[in-house]
């Protein structure tokens, strides 16, 4: 079989678009934004479009779940406020009531419903709220990017499989 350059660069190219996988970088995204949040707890929310759903997307806690925020998320009623407010949701931290503190942010992003990133663990304020904003863009960004990078995979693999031999 000779060699066929074209082959080869479009396996490298797929190969270097393939790299980056959804699921590894949302959860990179959110372990970041607890960070950078100071606290332990961060993830995701997805709210359809006619706001009469919200689910959890990904979450992140420390290993234990300490402040037991997984469960917080379920039982708590923040899904509702999520679907009420387009925009920022803050709720004060209150541990004698079991209120961790919680600040979600929407994702600005063309390609899905809306999708919210939320920290969890602390009390928030004004600054922590632009911090955690500007971090929820670029989470956006990012995963739009992984998306197109996901789509350009699908529409090589179809070039190479289709290309005159």
């Amino acid at each position: 079989m000779p060699y066929d350059r074209a082959d080869v660069a479009m396996r490298e190219l797929i190969a270097v678009f393939s790299c980056l996988e959804a699921a590894n970088l949302i959860d990179r995204l959110a372990r970041t934004a607890a960070a950078v949040a100071g606290t332990g707890n961060a993830g995701f929310v997805q709210v359809d479009v006619l706001r009469r759903h919200a689910c959890s997307i990904h979450v992140h806690t420390p290993p234990g779940d300490p402040l037991r925020v997984r469960r917080w998320l379920a039982e708590s009623g923040v899904m509702k406020e999520l679907l009420a407010s387009p925009g920022t949701v803050r709720l004060a931290r209150d541990m004698s009531v079991g209120e961790p503190g919680f600040l979600s942010m929407r994702v600005p992003m063309a390609t899905r419903d809306s999708t919210h990133l939320w920290v969890a663990g602390r009390g928030f304020g004004d600054g922590d709220e632009h911090l955690v904003s500007r971090f929820a863009t670029a989470a956006g960004r990012a995963l739009e990017a992984a998306g197109g990078l996901e789509a350009a995979v699908r529409m090589l693999r179809g070039v190479r499989s289709f290309r005159p031999v």
